[in-house]
């Protein structure tokens, strides 16, 4: 009965057991995911991927870094030219025709961009105005260079600039006056060091639009000549003026003109005493300021 049992058994599975595929021979990594010896396989593997990642990630910031500081020596060494606006928009403040370089410690004018209209450079070093500095920027219509070293002015420096109506150098270092373009209104020369000699006998004569003239803190020993009539507002005040004309601000020979423009005009802390002349105020509307007696 046993032998015939056997016999079934064989009957019945040994084909089954034939037919099972067998088991691949490939070597295969094999883990037991909750022994020590597998988690620290997977941490080094992971170590070791994320470090790649790292090192490729460091060679391509170190290289776009390289090439962005290449960049930015290039630009920095790039000396200012007067083809290109970019050096001075730089260093200064460009926007929308005005140029701002103020307190900057610039030591020369700098090149502008060719639509500039407003040039404000106050409180630098410079020394020097060049005739060069404006020869192509015709478009200027205000100009401030106060609180800055300037002593000389190049001839004809302001001459092609037919456009500009506002000119200051207060504060600076200058023994004479420039030549001054034709179409100005408001001068200003505060605080120079300009005497009488300094300034032309026609200085102010050709400039018919000229409103307000800003002398004072000089060194002034007389009214400037031929004083356009346009003139509203006239500041004289702290030079060495020691005496005036009945032909300074009036006309001697015409008793019946009125200079209709003039409001003020300030002569405080000079020397003169203006009661001793008072032919030469009677064409004004109102008296200088300064002292009488």
């Amino acid at each position: 009965m046993k032998t015939l049992q056997t016999t079934l058994f064989l009957l019945v599975f040994a084909p089954l057991m034939q037919s099972a595929p067998p088991l691949q021979q490939e070597s295969l990594p094999f883990y037991e995911y909750n022994s020590d010896i597998t988690r620290e396989s997977l941490i080094q593997q992971d170590y070791e991927v994320q470090s790649q990642d790292i090192r490729k990630e460091k060679t391509n910031v170190s290289l776009d870094t390289s090439l962005r500081l290449q960049g930015d020596d290039s630009e920095g060494n790039a000396p200012p030219t007067k083809d290109t606006n970019l050096p001075t928009c730089l260093l200064c403040v460009c926007l929308s025709g005005s140029v701002y370089c103020e307190e900057m410690d610039i030591e020369a004018v700098p090149p502008l961009p060719k639509e500039t209209a407003y040039l404000y450079a106050r409180f630098n070093n410079i020394k020097r105005v060049a005739a060069s500095d404006f020869a192509d920027i015709t478009t200027l219509r205000r100009i401030d260079f106060s609180g800055n070293r300037i002593e000389e002015i190049e001839d004809g420096a302001f001459s092609k600039l037919l456009l500009l109506e506002e000119l200051s150098l207060a504060e600076n270092r200058l023994l004479k006056l420039p030549v001054l373009p034709p179409k100005l209104t408001t001068f200003n020369a505060n605080q120079n060091r300009i005497k009488s000699r300094g300034i032309k006998a026609n200085a102010f004569k050709r400039l018919t639009n000229l409103a307000y003239l800003y002398l004072g803190h000089n060194a002034l020993e007389s009214v400037p000549l031929n004083l356009p009539e346009s003139l509203r507002i006239l500041h004289l005040q702290y030079n060495n003026i020691t005496t005036i004309t009945d032909d300074t601000f009036c006309k001697s020979n015409n008793t019946r003109y009125i200079r209709t423009h003039m409001d003020e005009i300030r002569m405080e802390g000079n020397p003169i005493v203006l009661a001793k002349h008072v032919n030469a105020f009677s064409c004004l509307r109102t008296l200088p300021v300064g002292t009488y007696y």
